[in-house]
């Protein structure tokens, strides 16, 4: 067994046993290696990401959160290249999500396949994001959250302003992302272009739920639809 194929199997162990802890003893007698080499791999699962944790003591060993890990997915090899090519060259937001992604997918392939997607993904190119990744990474958490975010935003003339926003979504245009969400100066549904954005300071203050296409009707954005890619059935506008 390689590595690679070992390293998945530690994990789907791990599920399947959680959430009982598994001692490295008895993970390095199934995989029949080692029990540093056990160690190693479960570090180098932490490392990239994955739940896994070890407790100490009698009874202790090494567990995975079930909920926070995906069971096996076998894609054919034109869909692993697609993916690779598209996570591989996704912006703001969400890009360091998509470049572990992106790493953890090419991990997991072997062979042509493996090839075929790292061959696709070095024929796109994207020019770099303006996008701070502070303000990335609170607009993540406030739409993943759902809470208050505090804005410093300056507008196309340069004005700026000071705004508390209840997040409803994301839109992507002409090469921009924007923040959809709930106004509390505005008291309206407004849009607010990420690299426009100077500070965002996220909250713990719970968000009301907003409906998107809610906030969307009647603005030049009210035609949007939802990617293609998420739904191989056609797609109506979000707003009709």
């Amino acid at each position: 067994m390689d590595r690679t194929t070992r390293l998945y199997a530690l994990v789907e162990e791990l599920r399947a046993a959680a959430p009982r802890p598994r001692p490295v003893a008895a993970l390095a007698a199934r995989f029949e290696v080692s029990t540093r080499t056990v160690q190693r791999d479960l570090q180098a699962l932490m490392d990239s990401g994955v739940p896994v944790r070890t407790t100490l003591g009698r009874g202790g060993g090494w567990t995975v959160d079930p909920a926070m890990t995906l069971p096996p997915v076998h894609f054919t090899a034109d869909e692993a290249a697609a993916l690779a090519a598209a996570l591989a060259t996704t912006g703001t937001p969400y890009a360091g999500a998509a470049r572990t992604a992106y790493q953890k997918l090419l991990a997991s392939m072997t062979g042509p396949a493996a090839a075929a997607a790292e061959t696709l993904a070095a024929r796109i190119v994207a020019l770099p994001s303006r996008t701070r990744r502070p303000v990335r990474d609170a607009v993540e958490r406030a739409l993943t959250d759902g809470t208050v975010l505090r804005l410093s935003y300056a507008d196309a003339t340069g004005r700026a302003s000071e705004r508390a926003v209840e997040p409803a979504g994301l839109l992507t245009a002409e090469g921009h992302w924007y923040l959809i969400a709930w106004c509390r100066t505005r008291r309206a549904g407004r849009g607010f272009r990420l690299d426009r954005i100077t500070e965002a300071t996220p909250t713990d203050e719970p968000a009301r739920p907003h409906d998107l296409p809610t906030l969307l009707r009647g603005s030049a954005a009210a035609t949007a639809t939802p990617p293609a890619a998420l739904d191989g059935r056609p797609r109506a506008p979000l707003v009709p």
